[in-house]
């Protein structure tokens, strides 16, 4: 398969990982130099960065449901100055692709504060924003609403040289228009889909189990569940209450939603969602993405961007 140009970068292939997805510094540890040889995707993009550090949900975080997995991690990160000084490092010292840090905030002056901060370190190839969070005003999706997301990409736009991306969320009425929202305000790019808005329930034994077994007879076990069921008294599993779906599940969604994205703005655009093969990429591809980023299936099978991205050579010849 041919490189790829994207916002000024030439990838090897039109692989990459869904933010959050795939820890590479972990990965490092675990395959060696093997990863450095056949790094799966073509460029690295990070987990969401946050100005502060979290600590993400309580547990439980993960649900798995029938065709996916729903998750409530709730974005745990070192905040700014923790990935600046303990992983940037590494990953620089390392990694054989382009780095994509993905940043998140609940204004246009926390995220600005992120991106000119970013645009500083020449290790960063390029910025994306996560405009999944909800704005501290309105308590709505920053990027739910093509008005405000245009505004906070123009805010931003100033601050950086490096290629901006910007991550759309899916709970929107019309990503179309978010997506040329984005565009208008200055994007270089744009990724979608992010995880659908889930909630998983306890199995129904649980919150009568909770009641019914006391310390000594119930154990740990019982403990956790009276501890669950007192968290989330309307039966929810997921210590956030609820999360995000993908994997599988999704991919029809991702599909529509790209080829949409991609009909309204002339700026590249990144698709991803329930990819687990070369032809679930190729579908992304021909529906107007120019990069496929794999995300739920790396879980499973963590070196599966180079199986799909040899998949896509093969297609190819």
């Amino acid at each position: 398969m041919s490189p790829v140009e994207f916002c000024g970068m030439t990838l090897e292939h039109p692989v990459i990982n869904g933010s959050g997805t795939f820890d590479a510094i972990a990965a490092r540890h675990a395959f060696g130099e093997a990863l450095e040889q056949e790094f799966p995707f073509a460029a690295f993009v990070s987990k969401t960065i946050t100005l502060r550090a979290r600590e993400g949900n309580p547990s439980p975080r993960l649900w798995e449901a029938q065709a996916g997995l729903i998750n409530s991690i709730g974005l745990p990160n070192r905040g700014l100055e923790g990935y600046l000084a303990e992983d940037l490092p590494k990953l620089a010292q390392w990694l054989p692709v382009p780095l994509l840090t993905n940043v998140m905030g609940s204004t246009a002056a926390e995220i600005s504060e992120l991106v000119r901060t970013c645009d500083a370190r020449r290790e960063i190839a390029a910025i994306e924003l996560n405009v999944s969070c909800p704005n501290v005003q309105t308590g709505l999706d920053i990027g739910a609403d093509p008005h405000q997301l245009e505004a906070v990409v123009r805010a931003v736009r100033p601050h950086t040289r490096k290629p901006l991306i910007v991550k759309l969320t899916p709970n929107t009425a019309d990503v179309g228009a978010c997506a040329r929202a984005a565009q208008e305000g200055g994007a270089d790019a744009v990724s979608l889909i992010n995880t659908l808005r889930a909630m998983a329930l306890a199995p129904r034994t649980t919150a009568r189990r909770a009641a019914q077994l006391p310390a000594a007879a119930g154990g740990e076990v019982g403990a956790a569940e009276r501890d669950r069921a007192a968290v989330n008294p309307a039966g929810r599993w997921l210590g956030g209450g609820t999360g995000g779906l993908s994997g599988p599940a999704i991919r029809p969604v991702a599909l529509a939603q790209v080829a949409a994205a991609a009909a309204c703005v002339e700026i590249p655009v990144i698709g991803m969602g329930g990819v687990q093969c070369a032809e679930h990429a190729q579908d992304l591809l021909d529906a107007g993405a120019t990069l496929v980023a794999v995300g739920t299936e790396s879980f499973r099978e963590p070196l599966v961007g180079a199986r799909i991205a040899h998949g896509l050579a093969a297609r190819s010849t």
